[in-house]
């Protein structure tokens, strides 16, 4: 015998926002997805029909399903404030951070690297190569390795992000 399935009830502002995420071209498929699975959900579909309509599996389906019953409590706050039951349902349906490993550089290990590559090379060079900053940035002692591909990485996450307008008041 299958286990029964909690039921979900969606209240109507809830439906509506997941029918316009399930319409979305903008949103990600994952996100779009999972919508549906709540919808069909709401409307008393049971799992192992969900997972037949949508191709992906039933203990993803209960895994879904049981996120939203952990956190529509949390989104009974939000009934009469439509943007920001947006925001927590788009919350409520990403996913969860994932560990991994903690970052090998600081923010100041990278802004130095960055700053390194904003000097002017030695005389002997005619410009920086990943590897002359590299190794500049090991001599410095900025960092005890490093690898070109991540040099290159920093470098290219340090573009211009400078403001489209005037920051500073006018006297």
């Amino acid at each position: 015998m299958a286990r029964p399935t909690i039921p979900i009830n969606l209240t109507q502002e809830q439906s509506k926002l997941l029918q316009r995420i399930v319409g979305s071209r903008e949103i990600p498929h994952s996100l779009v997805l999972r919508a549906q699975i709540i919808r069909q959900a709401g409307q008393g579909i049971n799992n192992k029909t969900i997972s037949l309509n949508l191709g992906w599996c039933e203990d993803t389906i209960g895994l879904w399903r049981q996120r939203w019953l952990e956190g529509c409590v949390e989104l009974e706050k939000f009934a009469d404030k439509p943007k920001e039951l947006r925001i927590a349902i788009g919350k409520l349906l990403a996913d969860k951070a994932r560990p991994g490993s903690p970052g090998k550089f600081s923010a100041e290990q990278v802004c130095q690297f960055i700053a390194l590559a904003g000097e002017t090379p030695p005389e002997h060079l005619s410009h920086w190569t990943y590897k002359d900053l590299v190794r500049e940035a090991v001599n410095r002692g900025i960092v005890e390795s490093l690898s070109t591909s991540s040099a290159g990485r920093f470098l290219k996450s340090g573009g211009t992000q400078a403001a489209p307008d005037k920051v500073l008041a006018q006297p």
